[in-house]
Parts: structure tokens; sequence; C-alpha cells
């Protein structure tokens, strides 16, 4: 059986708690969807907040909804933009990690830790992932066919009862690879 699995690329964005909600945006505060994203319940806000590292400062998009604890997710290069040394990590592996300010438009907020470059994985259900043989946690390649194909090697794969069948990549790993949205690649 071919395990196809569509593409999806992530550009840097910020998730936020509801105590940093609140600062930045003012007590109370509900994140607007903008548009839904892949997996369900996952969305693009229309609230944007600016990110300031030792060396300068991007505007991001907030992901929604609320989580337990602020998370900026950076390629590399946006990182070294910022002025970071940022490590790559699974989403929600914040240990160790540097932090940065966080500026909204009623307060500012800074996190001590909570910046990752997100390492890539693929989303599936439990019904996905029997149909693949694989299961949470494990680690596979998955071929990109095209004029700038190529393996990616250490693919996290997470199977939740909550996920849909999707590879996220980092905006720079798609490039290198000339993915584009929904293209279909194969777990090997």
């Amino acid at each position: 059986m071919e395990r196809k699995v569509p593409i999806g690329l992530s550009n840097k964005h910020i998730h936020v708690s509801q105590a940093d909600l609140e600062v930045l945006f003012g007590k109370g505060y509900k994140l607007t969807v903008m548009k839904d994203l892949s997996q369900p319940g996952q969305f693009a806000c229309e609230e944007k907040v600016d990110v300031v590292g030792p060396k300068g400062k991007m505007t991001m998009r907030i992901l929604g909804p609320v989580r337990p604890e602020t998370q900026v997710e950076l390629s590399i290069g946006d990182g070294f933009a910022l002025g970071l040394k940022v490590p790559l990590k699974n989403s929600g592996d914040t240990a160790g990690t540097p932090g940065v300010k966080v500026v909204g438009p009623a307060g500012e907020v800074d996190i001590d830790h909570g910046v990752i470059v997100a390492a890539r994985h693929i989303h599936m259900s439990p019904e996905e992932g029997k149909a693949f043989g694989l299961k949470d946690q494990d680690v596979v390649s998955v071929k990109l066919d095209g004029p700038r194909g190529l393996i990616f090697d250490n693919v996290l794969v997470r199977v939740n009862p909550n996920f849909l069948l999707d590879m996220h990549l980092d905006v720079e790993e798609g490039n290198a690879a000339g993915a584009k949205n929904g293209q279909m690649a194969t777990i090997i």
C-alpha cells in the first residue's frame, strides 16, 4: 500500500496562553477566527503581535485556540533575523528554549522561554495510523517528488483522534524542496 500524505507549509506564528492574550489585548479578550487550518479546531486569527528579539522584531499572526503556554514558532532564518539561536524542538517542548518580548495593542509580555523551530511532523488519526502501520511517536522518512524533490528524514508521527492526515514542514524546508500546500508526499 502506498502511504500518501498531504504537505502543509507552516510560516512563523505564535500560540498564546489566555493570560498572555489578556495582557496583549485586554481583559476577557477572545481570539477572532480569520480562517480554519488543516487540523480540526485550529485556526489562524485576525490578531497579530510584534515579537521582539535582541536584533529586531517581526509581526506574527496568532494561531488559535489559546494554549496552556505561549509558544513562538520560527524558521531558522527568522531566528537569525531576531538575533536568537533557536533550537529544533517538537511543538510543546519548550524546555531550554530562548524567550522574547511579545507586544500587543494593550500591553507586552516578556516570555523567558518558548521560542522554537518546530520539528517536521505528520498528524494522523488512529484509523490512518492503523492503515499506514504507524503509531504515535514513530519516526519515518517521507519522499517528495518533483524538480527539487528530496527525502525528509526524522519525521515524527503524531497520532491523535483529533488529528487529520497532514505533514507539517516549515517554509524553509518546503522552499528547499519546491513544496506546495496540499502536494502529496510518500511515507517510505
